[in-house]
């Protein structure tokens, strides 16, 4: 996994949903000042709802705090616009079913359902520079309190 002061790889393009409207940007040009990344697995699924909830609650704070927030999924975008709207989120929810974000963040993990492996994106958060660098890096989400969890790692930066 990348680690702090690393620079992440930002060329790469994602489907994103914000503000209602779905566009393809690149993931550079999410970066328009410092940025929480938090990786989830799937939209309407009961550890990842308590997770982006958790931001959802706590979105104003990190805005005044000076960070925008992205939560990346494999969903798509039009699972996400449906996702927003009942889940009330105001910040960008990003479409990545190639897993373009965990690859550049070197965060692809071996995982197991049901006595399958596969790999798959580490459920993890990022906070990252308008430049790409990685300022902090959470490596494991607490899916119950991540507001909290995200805010005690912004105080050590």
């Amino acid at each position: 996994m990348i680690k702090t002061g690393q620079k992440l790889k930002t060329a790469f393009k994602l489907k994103v949903v914000r503000d209602g409207t779905e566009a393809e940007v690149a993931f550079k040009d999410l970066l328009t000042k410092p940025t929480i990344v938090s990786v989830y697995m799937k939209n309407n699924t009961g550890s990842c709802d308590k997770q982006n909830d958790s931001l959802a609650a706590h979105a104003a704070e990190f805005a005044k705090r000076g960070y925008k927030l992205v939560a990346v999924s494999r969903d798509t975008c039009g699972s996400h616009l449906k996702y927003a709207v009942k889940k009330g989120i105001t910040y960008v929810l990003a479409s990545d079913p190639d897993d373009l974000f965990a690859k550049a963040a070197d965060a692809i993990v071996e995982k197991s359902m049901y006595g399958k492996t596969y790999e798959g994106p580490a459920r993890a958060a990022f906070v990252i520079a308008k430049d790409g660098t990685v300022l902090a890096v959470a490596e494991k989400v607490d899916t119950k309190d991540h507001a909290a969890q995200l805010h005690a790692l912004l105080d050590t930066i």
